[in-house]
């Protein structure tokens, strides 16, 4: 297994937040740039990337917001939009040759000089949909499970367009990230597998608590606010 996966990283994009006024005031680190030349990946984020929401964003189980290409191409033409490629969901990795069907949560990849490892899918907010002016965008996004996933950094390093991602270590066969999202988003009555997949030591802490809770039967959690926006 070792080594035997490998994948193209195509584009590495990063962006320090801003702030938009067109309509109402908000801010975000969505628009990221293609970057040219290596750059340093540490624990929390790439070298000059950001985010404005530092509660649902960043840190280090959610350091590389990771997408695959392969997605790209339904989406223009579901959506109509020309221009969607590299960096258009916000990522910072975007990934040929790997869906959400071909990496497991705990899955420690080697990419340049970095060492990386999935923590969970990505939860799609309301800043993509505002970005394309699409309101239910972020809903189409989990619904579809093109979520696109995360790495958390196990060791630092340099790493740059066109290089290579290379699985090292495989231990959850079981627990794709298409296979949590299908359990976190639509198979939400079953226990048993909501329990397998908490139980998944790798899994990043806030999916670990989001699960529990339903585990115990204790009060849904409400995702309008992320799928939706401040106001619905």
């Amino acid at each position: 297994m070792n080594g035997s996966r490998q994948a193209e990283l195509l584009s590495v994009q990063v962006g320090l937040p801003r702030t938009i006024t067109a309509d109402k005031e908000w801010t975000t680190g969505f628009w990221k740039e293609p970057i040219r030349e290596p750059l340093w990946l540490g624990t929390t984020n790439l070298q000059g990337d950001g985010q404005a929401d530092l509660v649902n964003h960043g840190g280090p189980h959610k350091a590389v917001c990771v997408y695959s290409a392969a997605h790209f191409p339904v989406w223009r033409e579901t959506l109509g939009i020309d221009d969607l490629g590299a960096g258009a969901f916000g990522e910072n990795f975007t990934v040929a040759d790997l869906t959400e069907a071909d990496v497991c949560i705990g899955d420690v990849w080697s990419v340049g000089d970095a060492v990386v490892q999935v923590s969970q899918p990505r939860q799609p907010c309301w800043k993509l949909a505002k970005r394309w002016a699409i309101k239910d965008l972020a809903y189409q996004v989990q619904q579809t499970g093109r979520t696109g996933w995360y790495f958390r950094v196990l060791e630092e390093g340099l790493v740059g367009p066109g290089m290579r991602l290379r699985l090292q270590q495989r231990q959850w066969d079981d627990w794709t990230v298409a296979a949590a999202n299908r359990v976190m988003h639509h198979d939400k009555q079953d226990l048993e597998a909501a329990a397998e997949l908490a139980a998944v030591p790798t899994l990043s802490p806030n999916w670990q608590a989001t699960l529990n809770k339903r585990i115990a039967k204790q009060p849904k959690v409400d995702e309008s606010l992320r799928l939706d926006g401040p106001g619905g």
